[in-house]
């Protein structure tokens, strides 16, 4: 299955302004029809540049939505209230983690319900294997599955995973898949460690590095040739709707698009910046900032004091700063009781490593108070970082660059074997 055209198997091509490998592909609208154009510095997503076209592509299939709040058009519309307001209803729309509407906390989901406003059922496809999904699929009449939601570029945020779900859901009951692609929040770099399939979760089915640099259009196409033929299956046809006016090193706040919380503690873009690193603290005893209005940004436990930010400034850490903090989380770890640590900025995001910031974190915590930090007792941080290396190798006393320098190697080959799929310069 070559990729990098647009392939159709089966009848019914999209009319879709999709364009693969710099080159328009079948189906795609011809170049003197009008097109949305982006304004100097606003991209267009894919999703408002079929918005722009009345959903036309979409009249007559039977859709199946998997989105979330994200999946929302630069008037502030939702695009299944959009396509319904067109005439072209969704037969059904599937919720993931937090839900279609977005109400549930981490972990959780809204359940099956329909959705009020539009009256389009809704399906909860979060923790759902691809067999379940498969079924609601068939029972929901859906043979379209459009997928909207926008990642933040890291392998243990789970939307990127129930991207994988649904694709494989798809091609069991040989649904069409078509990514209304967004930009990737945080860029297009690679960095980290490769997950080891033994180390395989929700928060990461299948080996792809902890900070990935793709967007979800591209992922989509990585899963396709290379996974998906694993599982014994592959899809009927796969469209990915481009973003247009999106490079590889634009930043988010360069977008011109609105910041839609893709989950209740990612509040910003600034968030999305530190998460492939602080959301390691996840597998720590230490609080990730869940409870406060800053979570990722601001870590901490109780006993902490300014020895730990004092150590890390001493470090120097392209693009970061630390300040000194205390806070009362109001949920989650330490609910009601003073923590003490750091607040993580990013002043140079061009400069900034994430991943390495987090590591020199966990190194300098684990050191400076020995009395305090402490992996979490299910060893959640190895699914979190892809095995049990970082975990080992920090307890065995490993200094930062050691333990960066531990996956150089897989991170080169994965970042070169992923250059196939990509869709932006």
């Amino acid at each position: 299955m070559n990729l990098n055209r647009r392939h159709f198997l089966g009848a019914g091509a999209l009319a879709v302004p999709v364009f693969a490998g710099g080159s328009a592909v079948a189906g795609a609208q011809p170049q003197d029809q009008a097109q949305p154009q982006a304004h100097p510095g606003r991209v267009l997503t894919g999703a408002e540049q079929l918005a722009a076209q009345g959903w036309r592509s979409f009249k007559g299939r039977k859709l199946g939505v998997l989105s979330n709040p994200t999946g929302v058009l630069l008037n502030g519309d939702h695009i299944v209230d959009s396509m319904v307001a067109a005439g072209v209803r969704p037969v059904a729309a599937f919720g993931p983690e937090h839900g279609f509407r977005g109400s549930a906390q981490a972990g959780g989901s809204e359940g099956d319900y329909t959705d009020p406003r539009t009256g389009v059922p809704v399906y909860d496809a979060y923790g759902v294997d691809a067999t379940k999904l498969a079924s609601l699929f068939t029972k929901a009449g859906v043979d379209t599955v459009v997928f909207d939601i926008a990642d933040v570029g890291a392998r243990f945020y789970t939307y990127i995973w129930s991207l994988y779900t649904a694709m494989v859901a798809a091609a069991r009951v040989n649904a069409a898949f078509v990514v209304l692609d967004r930009p990737n929040p945080i860029g297009g770099r690679a960095a980290g460690p490769l997950l080891d399939p033994k180390f395989s979760s929700g928060i990461g089915k299948k080996p792809i590095v902890q900070q990935h640099g793709m967007t979800v259009g591209e992922l989509a196409r990585f899963f396709a040739e290379e996974f998906l033929p694993g599982e014994g299956v592959k899809l009927a046809k796969l469209d990915v709707v481009q973003v247009r006016g999106w490079q590889r090193d634009t930043l988010f706040a360069q977008t011109g698009l609105n910041w839609v919380l893709p989950s209740p503690n990612m509040p910003t873009p600034d968030t999305a910046l530190v998460y492939p690193g602080t959301g390691m603290f996840e597998g720590t005893v230490f609080s990730e900032g869940r409870g406060t209005t800053r979570p990722f940004e601001i870590i901490g436990a109780p006993g902490l004091d300014w020895h730990w930010r004092e150590k890390l400034e001493d470090l120097r850490l392209p693009g970061a700063k630390f300040r000194e903090i205390y806070f009362v989380p109001t949920f989650s770890k330490f609910v009601n009781q003073t923590c003490g640590g750091v607040q993580v900025s990013v002043d140079d995001p061009r400069a900034f490593d994430a991943i390495r910031t987090a590591v020199a974190m966990l190194v300098t915590a684990k050191a400076l108070h020995p009395d305090v930090f402490a992996w979490r007792p299910d060893n959640y941080i190895d699914k979190l970082s892809g095995s049990d290396r970082l975990r080992t190798m920090v307890d065995a006393g490993a200094g930062v660059d050691e333990v960066t320098g531990a996956w150089r190697a897989e991170l080169a080959e994965f970042d070169k074997r992923r250059r196939h799929y990509l869709l932006y310069r």
